[in-house]
């Protein structure tokens, strides 16, 4: 039973601290729709999401009221689609289209899962449909794509990874009148997980059940409020801080995650508790670090206080959920948090530091604008990067950069919404294109050999 002290103290973390469940997601199976033709598979594939998750958007709606928790984001992930259209992936895109249709009928946010999974090597059908990603991304808007390039146990599929810096520079320069929000929608990972909530890098893994619910809660506001009222503590006290507040956010991630399960008729999946920032006061993982200590985040010691932060969200959070999964941990996402913002801004944080700091937190290199000029194989060698930290320490790492067309270091991204607005970053001037033309793989790591 909750307390009187209980309900009080959410009540605040919810109308002062920035509390709130980021997102409910419903993992949709569409193995189940393939037919002998794409015009075939695509409806079967409208139909049955639009079926499965038809009660998605009220569900939520009714939970937020119930428990007064506000429920931001609506979303559905479904199995990678270059699985379902391997016989035709030229016609990739219809799939593509009848779920995006289908997003805008059932009013959610973001559907993900226009995805592929080539972390060891890339087959014909998987080259075919990765081609049509940057076209697809441009022509829909609840649409989001993501493709596995490594993993710790296969290594790095180098092609993999230059052709992703090719559809990073398309998606963008074919949506370059919104400056060049189709790579916003995109993400090339290392150690993908099947079970993530988060968009762009959502899709539900084949080893799932055929309805599953996910849930992301997140509260940065509600860690850094915690912590301001233990000003003279040591890292150790914060660091038990952050755990116990951890444990409370994840508390009231559970209850609803099980709730909503039960009311669509679904299995409950995963609590994700990731401290996902936003681009409001407040709601900002960069704020918690300069909590700890900081004068800004991106000065030397931010490494060290993100580590701790990741750490301590995970320790808690496992501890209050039955079942916690996805990523859970800090995202660093610089167009989405106030304080990532403010110190790009500023010149306190560079592409160098940020990648540095991928190497103790969730994900990697997220929502970064760089200039429109940048080369394809630049943006594939930042990938390749980011894959080797994710290969190399068994970790999930990504890439969702943003190559603004028409735009250089100076200029700015404005998505609007909780995608938030970037400075562009500059990007180092040597380049790597000798290194990503070789192709190949980077053969996995001697520790991945566990049997």
């Amino acid at each position: 039973m909750f307390s009187n002290k209980d309900v009080l103290e959410t009540i605040a973390m919810v109308q002062e601290e920035h509390l709130d469940i980021r997102t409910i997601t419903m993992g949709l199976s569409l193995l189940g729709c393939i037919r002998d033709t794409a015009e075939e598979t695509a409806k079967k594939v409208y139909d049955l999401v639009c079926t499965k998750a038809e009660n998605i958007v009220k569900t939520a709606t009714d939970l937020s009221a119930q428990y007064g928790i506000p429920i931001v984001n609506k979303r559905v992930s479904v199995t990678p689609v270059s699985l379902l259209c391997a016989a035709f992936p030229e016609k990739a895109p219809l799939i593509g289209k009848a779920l995006d249709d289908a997003a805008a009928t059932l009013g959610i946010d973001f559907l993900g899962g226009y995805s592929a999974l080539v972390h060891k090597a890339t087959a014909d059908y998987e080259r075919k449909f990765i081609r049509t990603i940057p076209e697809v991304l441009a022509s829909t808007k609840r649409l989001c794509s993501s493709v596995n390039v490594g993993s710790t146990k296969s290594g790095i599929n180098m092609e993999a990874v230059k052709m992703m810096g090719e559809a990073f520079k398309e998606a963008a320069f074919l949506t370059k009148d919104a400056d060049g929000i189709g790579a916003a929608k995109l993400v090339a990972v290392c150690n993908a997980v099947e079970d993530n909530p988060f968009m762009a890098g959502a899709f539900h893994g084949v080893g799932e059940a055929d309805v599953v619910v996910n849930v992301g809660v997140s509260g940065p506001g509600v860690v850094k409020n915690a912590l301001e009222k233990i000003p003279d503590a040591d890292l150790t006290e914060c660091a038990e801080m952050i755990k116990r507040t951890a444990f409370k956010i994840a508390r009231a991630g559970q209850l609803v995650a099980k709730e909503a399960a039960k009311r669509l008729n679904a299995q409950f999946g995963i609590v994700d508790l990731s401290l996902a920032p936003t681009p409001a006061m407040g709601d900002s993982v960069a704020q918690i670090l300069e909590e700890l200590g900081l004068d800004c985040v991106g000065c030397h010691g931010t490494t060290a206080t993100l580590a701790m932060l990741n750490d301590a969200v995970k320790k808690g959070g496992v501890m209050a959920s039955s079942r916690v999964g996805g990523l859970s941990g800090a995202f660093i996402p610089v167009s989405e948090d106030i304080g990532m913002i403010r110190a790009a801004e500023q010149g306190n944080i560079t592409l160098e530091k940020l990648e540095a700091m991928t190497c103790v937190c969730s994900v990697g290199l997220d929502m970064i604008a760089i200039p429109g000029d940048t080369p394809a194989t630049t943006i594939s060698a930042m990938i390749a990067d980011e894959a080797a930290i994710g290969m190399i320490n068994a970790k999930t790492t990504a890439v969702r950069i943003i190559p603004a067309p028409g735009k250089t270091v100076g200029d700015q991204v404005n998505f609007g919404g909780l995608l938030g607005r970037a400075p562009i970053l500059p990007v180092h001037s040597a380049g790597a294109s000798r290194f990503i033309n070789r192709g190949g793989n980077i053969p996995a790591p001697i520790h991945s050999f566990k049997n």
